[in-house]
Parts: C-alpha cells; structure tokens; sequence
C-alpha cells in the first residue's frame, strides 16, 4: 500500500510531466531543482534519485539539453552523497542518459567525469560495467577513439574486439589489420589484464573476415603468432 509521502510525491511527479508536457520547460526545471535542494536536506534520497532521472529523461527526450543535463548532474550528485553504491540499476540509467545527451554540449563531459568518479568504489578507474556502456555509446555515434578509451576499463573484450573489426574493415588500410590488434593486446598488458587481452585477441582473430578462415595458430601474420605465443606465455 503506497504510503501518504509515496502518494505527494506521485503527484509533484504527475504534475511536472504535466508542465513538460504542455512545453513549460524552465517551470518545470526550476521546480525540480527546488525538489532537489528540499529532497536533498531531508535525505529522502531514494525520491530525489528517482526525481531526477525522470525529470532529466523527459528534458533530453524533448530535446532540452541544457536543462536535462543539469538534472543529469544532479543526479550523480546524490547518487554521491546518498553513497549509493555502483550496480547495474543505475549504471544502465546513467548509460542511458548519456545516450540521449547531446555530444555538442560541455555538459556531457562534466556529466561522464562526475559518473566515472561515483563508480569508482573499489575500481581505481571506475567500475568496468560503466566503461563498457559508455565505450558501446562512443562506438554507436563512430566515435571510436573515445569508445577505444573506456573499453579499455570495460570487462568486455568479445564487444571491444568487435570494434575493432569494423574500424579496420571499414576505416583501416588492409595491411594494418594485425597492428589494430597489436595495440589493443600490449595496452592490456601495460595495465595488467591478461584476461581481456585473452578475450581480445581470440574473438578478433576469431571473427575477423580476413583471419578467420586462417585456421591459426599458426597465423599468416607473423605478428598474430609473437601474440598468441606472449599471451599463452604469460597466462602460464
């Protein structure tokens, strides 16, 4: 049974989509940012989160970055000061706004830094479940050195390699096709993850429309053999 607080805040939510709805942005993101500062000093943190994701989902799908964003900032904010901790729930939702934010406004970078920050937790550079679902954002606009960059942090190496296939099919000169690897395998080792390096190189060479026919190892490419030997080395 929906408690009487449940029910006030149910309502406060139903009239702002309201006040969207009718076109009524800066009303409506002045009064969540009120909610916000009242929410916030009374530590009803759970409302405000769901508040916030909301008002800023509603603002971005219209097209209101500006006002979106900062709700998306806020967001984080209390995700931060509530100690929250990074799961799956959340880190969707972040992914999610993310997606629909606009890459032309600084907003989005600010938004990204503070999420990667909150997800720190015990992962030194943020938890790997976020650089994955940003790296996938990244991936989806073609941004690929961006994608590159939070892969690298990411847990996936199987969507990462797949990345890299399509950069080199479609972007990369054909003689290339083992350095693109390369690169990818010897960064892993530089930050200590033989595991993602493994994952990596095996779905590349193993899907790769140009090396999976090769039935290696033995490789064509000499360069594909020294990997396969240096990752079987190091694993053992």
């Amino acid at each position: 049974m929906a408690t009487r607080g449940d029910r006030g805040v149910g309502r406060v939510l139903d009239k702002l989509e309201a006040s969207i709805n009718a076109g009524q942005y800066y009303e409506a993101h002045q009064m969540y940012r009120t909610l916000y500062f009242r929410f916030l000093s009374q530590k009803k943190y759970t409302e405000l989160l769901n508040l916030l994701y909301k008002g800023s989902t509603l603002l971005l799908q219209r097209d209101q970055q500006g006002s979106g964003a900062d709700l998306a900032i806020l967001l984080i904010d209390v995700l931060t000061k509530s100690e929250t901790k990074p799961c799956e729930e959340w880190i969707d939702k972040i992914a999610k706004l993310f997606e629909i934010m606009s890459a032309s406004i600084p907003e989005r970078e600010t938004y990204l830094s503070n999420a990667v920050k909150w997800s720190m937790d015990s992962n030194k550079k943020g938890h790997p479940l976020l650089h994955k679902k940003i790296a996938e954002v990244y991936w989806k606009e073609k941004k690929y050195t961006a994608a590159h960059r939070h892969f690298l942090h990411s847990s996936d190496g199987s969507a990462y390699a797949n990345m890299l296939i399509e950069l080199h099919t479609t972007k990369g000169i054909k003689s290339e096709i083992d350095l693109f690897i390369a690169q990818a395998v010897l960064q892993f080792l530089c930050l200590r993850n033989i595991q993602m390096a493994i994952e990596t190189f095996d779905t590349y060479t193993g899907s790769h429309p140009t090396i999976k026919n090769d039935k290696g190892p033995p490789y064509l490419f000499p360069l594909l053999n020294f990997l396969w030997f240096l990752l079987r080395a190091i694993e053992e």
